[in-house]
Order: C-alpha cells, then sequence, then structure tokens
C-alpha cells in the first residue's frame, strides 16, 4: 500500500516540556490507523502538527508528499479533519452548514454530496434543523459528514465518537471502517476508548507521556516482551496435552474453559511447526486459536511499564 502520511523524530517541545517525543509514524493508504492514549498523551499535538496548525521543534511530516508548514493550504484542503471539540454556525440547519463548507473548498454541485453524507451518518430526519437544536452526539455526526464533504484522501479523527449512543458509534465506526477499505482513504482515529479502537483499527500506537511505546497490529501488541504468544488447543482424544507439553518452544500448558480445550504459550512464529508436531505423534486437533489479551490489558501492561521508565 502507498504510504499517505509519515513522521519522522516528529518533536514538540514549550519550554522544558515535551509534549510530542520523536515520533516516527507511517499510515497507509486503505487502512484505520490508532494514536490510543489518555488525555495529555500528545495525540491531539501530533495531529495539530500534521495538519499545519501547530510548528513542530524538530522533525519532519509528509503529508501526501506535502509538508504542512510549507503547503498548509494544500494539506487542508487534501485532509478531512474532525476535532474533539466540533463547531458549527447554531442559527443554520445541517444542509446549511456542509453547502458553506463545501463552497470554502470550491465544491461545485455538492448538493446530492449532502444528502448522501448525511444519510450515511444518520441526519436525514433533521437536515432541516437548526445545529443549535442538536445534541451533542448529533454535532458529532455533522462533524464527521462535514470532514467527507471535500472527499479527502486522508481522515484524520480526534474521539470521533464523544458523545454518542452506542448504536450510533457501532454506525459510525462501520462508516469509518468502509471509508477505508472502498475508497481507499487512510484514516487516522485519535482515542481514550479502548474498545473502539480495537473495533476499527488495523493498527495501534499507544501513546504515554508524548511518547509512542509500542506500535503494530493489536495481535503483535499482544505478545509479550520476549515474542510469545498464548493459543488455545482443542483435543478429541485424552492425553494429547502431554504431546503438546513435550515440544521445544512450548511454555506453559493449562486447562481451557470447556473440556478438551488447553492454553498453551508459544514462541513467536512456532504455532504451524507445533500442529505438524502434534499431528505427527497422534494428537487428534479438534480446533485452534489465537487467544489474544484484549487492548485493554495490552495498554494497561504498556502504559505501567512506561510510567516507571518514563
Amino acid at each position: 500500500m502507498a504510504i499517505a502520511l509519515k513522521t519522522e523524530g516528529l518533536t514538540k517541545q514549550y519550554g522544558e516540556t515535551v509534549v510530542v517525543d520523536a515520533l516516527d509514524l507511517e499510515v497507509e493508504r486503505g487502512e484505520v490507523f490508532g494514536l490510543l492514549g489518555p488525555n495529555g498523551a500528545g495525540k491531539t499535538t501530533t495531529i495539530l502538527m500534521l495538519l499545519g496548525l501547530a510548528e513542530p521543534s524538530a522533525g519532519s511530516i509528509e503529508v501526501l508528499g506535502l509538508d504542512p508548514r510549507r503547503d498548509p493550504i494544500e494539506v487542508k484542503r487534501r485532509v478531512g479533519y474532525l476535532p474533539d471539540a466540533v463547531g458549527f454556525y447554531d442559527d443554520l440547519t445541517a444542509g446549511q452548514n456542509l453547502r458553506f463548507t463545501a463552497r470554502l473548498n470550491g465544491i461545485p454541485d455538492s448538493e446530492d454530496r449532502i444528502v448522501q453524507l448525511l444519510e450515511e451518518v444518520g441526519l436525514s430526519s433533521a437536515a432541516n434543523q437548526q445545529v443549535g437544536e442538536y445534541s451533542r452526539g448529533m454535532k458529532q455526526r455533522l462533524g464527521l459528514a462535514d470532514a467527507l464533504i471535500k472527499s479527502p484522501s486522508i481522515l484524520i479523527l480526534d474521539e470521533p465518537t464523544t458523545a454518542i449512543d452506542p448504536e450510533g458509534v457501532a454506525e459510525i465506526l462501520d462508516l469509518i471502517r468502509d471509508l477505508a477499505v472502498e475508497n481507499n482513504v487512510a484514516v487516522l482515529l485519535s482515542s481514550h476508548l479502548l474498545n473502539q479502537v480495537q473495533a476499527v483499527c488495523d493498527r495501534v500506537a499507544i501513546f504515554v507521556g508524548g511518547k509512542v511505546v509500542a506500535q503494530g497490529r493489536p495481535h503483535e501488541l499482544a505478545e509479550d516482551e520476549v515474542g510469545r504468544a498464548r493459543v488455545e488447543f482443542r483435543f478429541a482424544g485424552q492425553g494429547d496435552e502431554d504431546r503438546l507439553r513435550a515440544i521445544d518452544g512450548v511454555g506453559e500448558v493449562t486447562h481451557g474453559r470447556v473440556p478438551g480445550a488447553w492454553l498453551a504459550t508459544l514462541e513467536s512464529g512456532r504455532l504451524s511447526e507445533v500442529i505438524g508436531e502434534l499431528v505427527s505423534g497422534g494428537a487428534v486437533l479438534t480446533g485452534v486459536r489465537r487467544v489474544d489479551d484484549d487492548l485493554d490489558a495490552i495498554y494497561r501492561r504498556y502504559f505501567e511499564k512506561s510510567e516507571v521508565t518514563v
């Protein structure tokens, strides 16, 4: 895939305080990349530098091959941005606000696009209602439509599901996923909501104290420091767990949640070999699946480790 967004050594410092510390980041077209961390971790500052709204103290940025410091207007034209706090003209309707954004961006014949976007974000029935009467969740939905009006190549979302009900969250996340896959849009999603990041993101960077302390796919982050993963094996016969224990590279083996299921810790990359040795040794396997930590456990592990070292 083509790289849509890249930073090398990106740093932002205010006086003696380093807010973003030597960030190396790559986001590809067609993927959803999550910036995960608590408030104050440096996520929003990173986004502002990517958009040319804050000046880096050091490092480099490329957004669709452009430097936001030199071409901020062109970057903004090609990147859709949904901030944490969305602002609209309260005395205008949703459609009127979107028409205003379309005119600012020089987008002609935007009516069909506006109707489509309001439907996608679930605001068709409130399209002619003044935005001042909207709830915060409705404004957040409108903010997503506003970010999409110019059909961006990159979509940057800062806490996009704030104040949206659970059903609406699922709809928004599905829309984000579809945008990445079907339209080849690069999506950068900043959030502190672990379950939502895990539900939609292909890769994740965990921010703690201005630093990215871990980066990769959730299942890669689930491996421990020495590259081990947990796998559940299900056997039809008795005693097959002993064959599993005897294989080199297999660590602790414990009972699973159902009869015939056993959890084993394996060296990374050895799963195929272990399965082969089990079958050749006479074991009758009825199922194999990887059992990763959820993102909450992964995040707490890295956060607690970084509290000591940062």
